[in-house]
């Protein structure tokens, strides 16, 4: 089956699906963009993802190219023309095509791109079910990571740099020595009194949408909890670790730089989080 690109109105196959030479998310990742679950043919977290991307086009003073309620008829017909049933949804906007020069370009028509793919179901539960490896590299990013911006390059750089270690995600550590995030993921951790830690909310990491959900399910079963940051040394003695993210819910961290997390196997706190992710999420 040929895949399907929304784009600027249009449904196209992807071959032949295109932007202009002179957008300026090519120009100058001068974009913002949204990866939404998809789960048994459905959204899940719309509200929450619609709610990020409506504050990374203000916090960027870009226009917002149709109204949240006609963009998610458009994620839903998109889903619809891929036959995705479990996977992702991605949304892309950007500033739109005009003249290569810096400043804000005047009557510009900001560019809309949305594809569906699916997930390969079983080799994610496999992962979750032996774990996975993480390694740490300098945080080298811009001081807006809060803005879910198409800019990814030093996420690039950190996510090669774990695939030539071996490991599936890296994990962005400050000048102080504290893991702030992963290049593609929240970063999570049982620190050795049982509290899960990770870090809080700021211009140093994205508002994960899979975080915000997770942390409802902590509270709601009463599991000790604490939004701070954590260093690398107490990751290596940490009980358990994870990370979380929309395409991946929740994923065991088994090893850190080589060295083993708690007993080198997924912990029990981590596997049931992931289990009861789904009862927390808001699927529509």
């Amino acid at each position: 089956m040929s895949r399907i690109a929304y784009v600027n109105g249009r449904y196209l196959p992807r071959a032949s699906a295109c932007v202009s030479v002179e957008d300026r998310g090519f120009q100058f990742a001068d974009g913002v963009y949204e990866v939404c679950e998809v789960r048994a043919g459905r959204l899940v977290d719309e509200r929450r993802h619609m709610a990020r991307l409506e504050r990374s086009l203000n916090e960027l003073r870009m226009a917002q190219p149709m109204t949240l309620a006609a963009l998610g008829v458009v994620l839903r017909e998109t889903v619809w023309r891929n036959r995705v049933r479990d996977g992702i949804v991605y949304v892309q906007i950007t500033r739109g095509a005009a003249r290569r020069d810096f400043p804000f370009p005047v009557g510009a028509k900001s560019t809309l791109v949305v594809t569906a793919r699916s997930n390969d179901a079983a080799r994610l539960n496999q992962l979750a079910a032996e774990g996975i490896a993480v390694v740490t590299v300098p945080d080298i990013r811009w001081g807006r990571v809060d803005i879910k911006s198409v800019a990814l390059l030093p996420n690039v750089l950190a996510k090669q740099h774990a695939r030539d270690e071996g490991a599936r995600e890296a994990w962005l550590v400050d000048e102080g020595g504290r893991i702030t995030e992963g290049a593609s993921s929240t970063a999570w951790i049982v620190a050795s009194d049982g509290r899960l830690v990770t870090h809080p909310l700021g211009s140093d990491i994205l508002p994960g949408i899979t975080r915000s959900v997770v942390i409802e399910v902590i509270k709601t079963l009463g599991l000790a909890f604490e939004e701070r940051a954590f260093t690398v040394e107490e990751a290596y003695a940490a009980r358990e670790a994870f990370i979380t993210s929309a395409s991946q819910i929740v994923l065991p961290v088994v090893r850190i730089d080589g060295r083993p997390v708690g007993n080198g196997v997924p912990g029990l706190i981590t596997t049931s989080l992931r289990r009861d992710y789904h009862r927390y999420a808001e699927i529509g």
